[in-house]
């Protein structure tokens, strides 16, 4: 009897095998080939980007949602061959689509966020960025998240939502930037003599911008010192190395015509206690 038995199984299973194996080679063969045509269209779409000169923020958001649609799209064709009806693939899809919807309603908050930063452009791929107390380099904006490279070497990876709804600020958006120098002399120091001190020094780099020119101002004058302000203009890239070159060379300018950074100093007296009265 379960010799039988496992006789009858063993052919109904094999009927079975044999009913769905046609249905489950398609479907094999569709998804095989379905991955291989993935692969080519998005050499033919990374090829065309790169033709029309796409802007990099918007090229690596167009490939990463052009992947996620084109897998969708296969794994839809995939249960379609394998049976499932199309109302019904359609509203499993759906409900899937809603529950999904519901636990990761961060993601589709910062895909709208995606959205926004390529609409609005605040920023893009190669800007240097202030954000959420980061400063840094924009590596890679995808449909999610937006990574920035330090200038320490790390890799902040932050919500594109997060990203959207935070004050940005763009360093290399301009195409110069002003450099400020601040810095303090004595109170008896000549005026004129200073800025044209630091004038001469801050035009001895080359990569200095003539215009706008820079300038030098007597900015305030405090109890113990003068303080001095002094603004040259360089292009963005150049900003960190051109502050300081300028400052080491506005400190050397004044070390070599006896010009020192005077150091607020302070008497104290002590008064000589009476002497006690004698007996």
């Amino acid at each position: 009897m379960n010799e039988q038995f496992f006789l009858e199984l063993k052919d109904k299973l094999l009927d079975f095998l044999w009913s769905i194996g046609p249905t489950f080679l398609k479907a094999l063969v569709a998804l095989v080939l379905g991955v291989f045509i993935i692969r080519i269209l998005k050499k033919v779409l990374k090829r065309f980007l790169k033709r029309t000169k796409t802007e990099l923020s918007l090229k690596t958001f167009v490939e990463s949602l052009t992947t996620f649609v084109l897998y969708g799209v296969l794994f839809a064709t995939v249960g379609i061959i394998l049976g499932i009806e199309t109302t019904s693939f359609i509203a499993m899809f759906g409900g899937a689509a809603i529950a999904v919807g519901l636990a990761l309603q961060g993601s589709l908050a910062n895909f709208a966020g995606g959205v926004l930063i390529l609409a609005f452009k605040p920023f893009r791929v190669g800007d240097l960025i202030y954000v959420n107390k980061t400063l840094g380099v924009v590596e890679q904006v995808d449909i999610l998240y937006t990574r920035i490279k330090t200038h320490d070497g790390r890799m902040v990876t932050m919500p594109n939502g997060n990203v959207a709804n935070s004050d940005v600020d763009n360093r290399t958006m301009n195409n110069t930037r002003r450099v400020d120098l601040n810095f303090r002399v004595a109170l008896n120091e000549d005026v004129d003599k200073i800025k044209a001190i630091v004038m001469e020094a801050l035009l001895v780099h080359p990569d200095v911008l003539k215009y706008p020119e820079p300038d030098i101002w007597l900015d305030n004058i405090e109890e113990y010192n003068l303080k001095i302000t002094a603004r040259s203009w360089v292009k963005s890239e150049e900003y960190w190395p051109m502050y300081w070159i300028q400052l080491e060379n506005v400190k050397k300018a004044l070390d070599a015509h006896g010009i020192k950074i005077p150091v607020p100093k302070r008497e104290i007296s002590y008064a000589t206690p009476a002497e006690e009265p004698k007996l």
